[in-house]
């Protein structure tokens, strides 16, 4: 009798589990039609999924089953992109693409009508294939270090990674290159990877640009702390390659747990 039961609490549990996963592909697969109809996205696909199956063939990985991860850098206007399998833990680069046009000055965002393009640690979580600038990828801009740092009613909001080499405190890249990225970013999230990173930083800190802006920025004592608390987890994913596990205290600063 106990064995029945036993038998039967699993059983159930088992069926339940199958229909959870059912129930998540099936959207992740209503997404990705739904995408895929879309006439600009269409044309991403004629002109670059062969291009990015045969570069990511080059490094063992197929671009029906992948994931992402974009670090930015304002100094040196550049989008960097990692990829791996779902099942690998470390990324390897993949492109680096370059952000065609800046508004706002080095430094974080934190109130509306600024024109300064965030810093901090975010991920993708709009797809647009209809977008004023052509494809777009919108960031959870603000995130909680932002709203608990900006002191204000309105931190501002709609930060993307666009096409169209227009910007008003976006990251845009041009059309061609945001079809690849929009491509990546989709089929990433066909996946399963529901949250891609995007890292984004004043500068490399290890590089040059860098140490010389951290020098330049000696007495400004805000910035200073705030760049030293995104180095910490620059300079761990950097010698990981690894998706940063990102907590925000309750001051507002950026904690990063392995």
């Amino acid at each position: 009798m106990l064995l029945t039961c036993i038998i039967k609490k699993y059983r159930a549990l088992a069926v339940c589990l199958f229909s959870l996963l059912f129930i998540s592909w099936a959207i992740d697969d209503d997404f990705w039609l739904k995408q895929k109809s879309k006439a600009r996205v269409q044309a991403a696909y004629k002109d670059k999924e062969e291009l990015l199956t045969q570069k990511l063939s080059a490094l063992g990985i197929n671009l029906n089953a992948i994931n992402i991860l974009i670090t930015g850098f304002k100094s040196e206007g550049q989008l960097t992109v990692y990829v791996k399998k779902p099942a690998d833990i470390k990324y390897t680069r993949f492109a680096v693409y370059s952000i065609c046009s800046s508004s706002g000055i080095l430094g974080p965002k934190r109130k509306a009508r600024d024109m300064q393009v965030p810093e901090g640690f975010y991920y993708i979580n709009r797809f647009n294939p209809v977008s004023s600038y052509f494809l777009s990828l919108g960031i959870n801009y603000p995130n909680e270090a932002d709203k608990y740092r900006s002191r204000t009613a309105n931190p501002g909001s709609d930060i993307f990674i666009h096409g169209k080499c227009v910007t008003e405190g976006c990251l845009p890249l041009t059309d061609d290159k945001i079809k690849e990225l929009y491509i990546l970013a989709i089929q990433a999230h066909h996946s399963g990877q529901q949250q891609i990173p995007v890292y984004i930083f004043p500068f490399r800190f290890d590089g040059i640009i860098g140490q010389r802006t951290m020098e330049n920025y000696r007495d400004d004592k805000y910035l200073q702390s705030f760049w030293t608390n995104l180095k910490q987890g620059y300079d761990e994913f950097i010698a990981n390659r690894q998706q940063l596990a990102v907590q925000v205290s309750t001051r507002g600063t950026y904690i990063f747990n392995r």
